[in-house]
């Protein structure tokens, strides 16, 4: 039964202790956390033409910047610590080997450090350039909240959920991270862009779960075309696209939902979303029904909250986001 509040609590008037409760803290993340604090100077605009043009001339570092947001975020929280080098960096961890966008990021910080020094994080500006990434492909221009600071020191586990991971395994995995089944429909849908090296789901196509045939979920059709671009004698090392819609694989929508939903997945995990009881309806519904652009930039939006580094006490903002000062 819900406590009933008091209209009196120890002499103070509960309207004024509910504002008290309810206004914001220098603490918390915000829109618009920069404006004012670089002079004239649209922060968020520094970092847009940045990321801009390197996207017209790398498409594919839409993907690439998806990844490393995520990657980040997943281990520690999202306070760049997978930006930092040495030998004992989380970029040195064999999940994070094939991500990409340091330079990108390094990039975008050269001048926003020209820009106003001192004042904007690491870890801000892969939230931000994320979201112009996906804005640039087609997603929608969700509202980043900004006021990150950079860790210390990188994750000493690096825990990140694989390609063949059970759906129940990948919400509790989540679930750790307060995002609820929802949000992973959503962010796993960051696989509309993309591609996957063969040896991440080959197992798929010739030996599923050693029985020495393919994975019985697979469409037949779509099961010769990736026996043709990952042949059983091939390199490890080709790579086919996570969206195989080639009008799309560039493309942040809802096309990787529908292609799942005809049992057109590549990773074992995408495919097992769209018939897993627990997320099936999810799927479906994403695919045919709902708002992707907005619900997709609402669940990064949530996922760029796992235990941020805020106010004065935590953290720092780096001079240059592969060290710290």
């Amino acid at each position: 039964m819900p406590t009933k509040i008091p209209l009196q609590l120890h002499g103070l008037p509960i309207i004024l202790l509910l504002l008290i409760l309810a206004a914001p803290t220098s603490a918390a993340l915000q829109v618009g956390f920069y404006k004012g604090k670089c002079g004239f100077r649209d922060v968020e605009s520094v970092v847009r033409d940045v990321v801009t043009a390197a996207l017209e001339g790398d498409r594919t570092l839409v993907a690439a910047l998806l990844r490393l947001h995520f990657h980040d975020c997943f281990v520690s929280g999202c306070d760049a610590s997978l930006l930092l080098d040495g030998s004992n960096s989380e970029k040195e961890a064999p999940p994070n080997l094939s991500v990409r966008g340091y330079d990108l990021i390094d990039a975008v910080k050269i001048q926003v450090e020209k820009a106003c020094p001192g004042v904007v994080s690491c870890a801000d500006i892969i939230a931000m350039a994320t979201r112009d990434a996906v804005n640039w492909a087609g997603g929608g221009r969700y509202s980043v909240e900004t006021g990150r600071r950079d860790a210390f020191r990188p994750a000493d586990i690096v825990d990140l959920p694989g390609p063949s991971i059970s759906v129940s395994d990948s919400i509790a995995a989540f679930s750790k991270r307060n995002l609820n089944v929802t949000d992973m429909v959503y962010l796993l849908g960051g696989h509309t862009v993309g591609v996957s090296q063969c040896i991440f789901f080959k197992d798929r196509l010739y030996n599923y779960k050693d029985t020495g045939g393919p994975d019985p979920t697979i469409d037949p059709w779509f099961l010769n075309d990736l026996q043709s671009q990952c042949p059983q004698d091939s390199n490890d090392d080709n790579t086919v696209f996570l969206d195989q819609n080639r009008m799309s694989s560039f493309v942040v929508d809802k096309s990787f939902y529908r292609q799942i939903s005809q049992q057109r997945g590549i990773l074992e995990i995408d495919q097992q979303l769209a018939l897993d009881p627990l997320t099936k309806d999810f799927v479906w519904n994403v695919a045919f029904r709902s708002d992707f652009a907005f619900k997709f930039g609402q669940a990064l939006i949530k996922m760029g909250r796992i235990q941020v580094l805020t106010g004065g006490s935590e953290g720092e903002i780096r001079r240059t986001c592969g060290a710290v000062n």
